[in-house]
């Protein structure tokens, strides 16, 4: 007997959420939408955060430390896993391993796309040190939080008609 593709509902696993939870402005959303889909969340952060006390939801405090939650979720995540982040190198790392990645603000991070943000950040990290004034990200808008819910149930979907569940 030869083993299932690993597209296939028999090699599925369920799908997981992981949020990079310190400075992410959709967590309530997060939790919505999962519950609705009866989801697992992990919410990783190296402060403990508020939570609803669910037993889909496991808050998941790190150690302080450059990268530590950034390390927890890369370890953990794979195909089928979806990860909020508005964090670049976190979200090259989780597209390597195999998740579907997702900003705040509703941007799908993708192979095709996460090398050009990727050199788009550094470059504004080295203008940042030698000087440069290039201001921040624009304000979280409620078009941002629409965004976000569709690229969220859009991931969703396209996961479970691969078989995750």
């Amino acid at each position: 007997m030869s083993a299932p593709a690993e597209n296939s509902p028999q090699a599925s696993r369920p799908i997981e959420i992981y949020v990079d939870a310190d400075a992410c402005p959709v967590k309530a959303e997060i939790y919505k939408v999962a519950e609705r889909h009866r989801l697992k969340v992990h919410v990783v952060a190296n402060t403990p955060i508020s939570i609803p006390r669910e037993p889909w939801i496991e808050r998941v405090v790190v150690p302080s430390g450059l990268n530590i939650a950034d390390d927890w979720i890369a370890e953990r995540v794979g195909r089928g896993d979806i990860v909020i982040t508005a964090d670049i190198p976190l979200a090259d790392r989780c597209i390597k391993a195999g998740a579907d990645v997702i900003g705040s603000n509703g941007r799908p991070f993708t192979e095709a796309s996460i090398g050009n943000v990727l050199a788009t950040r550094n470059l504004m990290e080295d203008l940042r040190s030698a000087g440069a004034v290039t201001g921040g990200p624009k304000p979280f808008s409620p078009r941002d939080r629409s965004a976000f819910l569709s690229a969220l149930d859009l991931a969703i979907v396209r996961l479970k008609r691969a078989g995750f569940g």
